[in-house]
């Protein structure tokens, strides 16, 4: 009875890792049509894009502290219930000023929804091999919510306004709201101090700056502001850093870095985003650009990519029953580097099965470090820490992805002006300028342009491909994860308040 209600709760717990991911992607179909209704400028947005995404991944390290602080259970309801109300809010928003100021409060909502849910399946879950189910499925259903946002949005807005992405989330984080205290439990850390408010604001102040100029390097032509935020960013946060070394009980206990399991795992999770997100940048838009699939079309085809991750990490308690957890992970990220491999074939129009193929594979080799990698992580603390070591986690999730999006769209932009002589920026600029001269060299300049492109897409799978297999050996040549860790609860009910 004790583990049908452990399930019961677990279950709970994936709505709301399912739809935090789902808000980072959903709105990539609806903003044109909000944006149209709202009467939004270029500016707007972007901020009504991105600035979900920026609070989620600058106030998750606060987030996952104060949870070990007020209670994970607690900031999860608060949180569910926030998003909910945030979420409706934006479904009816008269103006674009309105609607990007609710985006950011959905965001730090989100972020304190991120962590709780991982700390509590620590927390419920004391036995490793059941433990290790449940991460699993809650790395996929992350990862599904991420790649399924588009589509369920393109399916909304057939026959909704732009307004039913956001309200999709209602009704799910209202039965969190209802439910969650009677199958949840309650936990906190040992650490009942104050909130250092400084710490709070020099990392959200780091973060947001390192990732905004991140994202907006690879997309503004006048680059002198992004890169002015990335050194001030880091300048913060290493300020934030000789804080926290020097604070009794700090915001974000870097000690936790001396694990060399916890370390590896969070560099694999930090690079294999990188290789991630900068190979899904040049797939979506080698999908549109050369292949000429529609938005929504593209999402679709795009779909095997979370779905690869989803399936890899659901099958990755299997394959840690057969082999050592390391060995697991490794051969994943072998596979991932093959995946990767395959995008290299990738040459014209008739490959679409190819490409399908290639970030499927890659996809799936790297369900094991998600699902078996965050296990490692969070079993590397005490349970009552579960909330600051799954707030590293997902900071490097989220570093990961920005830098993905940052240096192998570079790498790729360079790539592709070198082979057009400098007279294309993009294939976008290329497309345009294809329409204003006679058919033949429209045609001529469009297949140069789609052929830059494509080796663009090359240069890129052979750098992830690297980066799969580099991290294929770090995380063999590291030691098994071993942590002290209080007794065990005598019962479930114990931990419930």
């Amino acid at each position: 009875m004790r583990i049908n209600r452990a399930w019961l709760g677990a279950a709970l717990l994936m709505l709301p890792t399912f739809l935090v991911a789902m808000d980072t992607t959903a709105l990539l179909l609806a903003l044109p049509r909000l944006s149209a209704d709202l009467g939004a400028t270029g500016v707007q947005q972007l901020w009504i894009s991105d600035g979900y995404g920026f609070l989620v991944a600058g106030m998750v390290i606060t987030m996952g502290t104060l949870a070990d602080r007020v209670g994970h259970r607690r900031l999860l309801i608060v949180g569910a219930a926030a998003f909910a109300a945030l979420s409706a809010v934006a479904a009816f928003a008269t103006g674009p000023l309105m609607l990007i100021v609710v985006r950011a409060l959905l965001g730090v909502a989100g972020a304190a929804l991120a962590p709780a849910t991982l700390a509590l399946l620590t927390t419920m879950f004391r036995d490793e091999r059941q433990r290790g189910k449940a991460i699993a499925i809650w790395a996929a259903c992350q990862f599904t919510g991420g790649a399924l946002g588009p589509v369920l949005a393109g399916l909304l807005l057939q026959h909704f306004w732009w307004g039913s992405v956001f309200l999709a989330a209602v009704p799910a984080m209202a039965l969190l709201v209802l439910a969650g205290p009677v199958l949840l439990p309650e936990s906190r850390g040992d650490q009942v101090g104050r909130l250092d408010p400084v710490s709070a604001g020099l990392s959200l102040a780091a973060v947001l700056l390192m990732v905004y100029g991140i994202k907006r390097l690879t997309v503004e032509d006048a680059r002198a502001v992004p890169a002015a935020a990335l050194v001030v960013g880091t300048a913060i946060g290493i300020l934030f850093v000789r804080r926290q070394l020097r604070l009794e009980t700090p915001l974000l206990d870097l000690r936790l870095l001396r694990n060399r399991p916890f370390t590896a795992v969070i560099v694999a999770l930090v690079f294999a985003g990188i290789a991630m997100a900068g190979t899904g940048l040049l797939v979506t838009q080698y999908l549109q650009s050369v292949l000429g699939f529609s938005p929504i079309a593209s999402a679709m085809l795009f779909a095997p990519m979370g779905l690869g991750v989803a399936a890899g990490t659901i099958a990755a308690p299997a394959l840690a029953r057969r082999m050592r957890q390391t060995t697991a992970i490794a051969g994943g990220l072998a596979g991932s580097a093959l995946g990767c491999l395959l995008l290299v074939g990738v040459d014209g129009t008739g490959d679409l099965p190819l490409v399908m193929t290639g970030i499927a594979v890659l996809a799936l080799g790297t369900g094991p470090l998600f699902a078996l990698g965050t296990g490692l992580v969070v079993g590397s603390v005490p349970p009552e820490r579960a909330g600051s070591a799954a707030s590293m986690s997902e900071t490097g999730n989220y570093f990961g992805g920005s830098l993905g999006l940052a240096l192998l769209g570079v790498v790729a932009a360079v790539v592709y002006r070198s082979r057009m002589d400098g007279t294309s920026d993009s294939l976008a600029d290329a497309v345009a300028a294809s329409r204003r001269l006679p058919d033949g060299q429209g045609a001529e300049l469009l297949r140069t342009a789609r052929e830059a492109f494509t080796a663009g897409l090359h240069v890129t799978g052979v750098i992830a491909a690297v980066i799969f297999a580099g991290l294929a050996v770090l995380i063999l040549a590291m030691r098994p994860t071993t942590r002290t860790a209080p007794d065990p609860l005598p019962d479930y009910e114990v931990a419930r308040s």
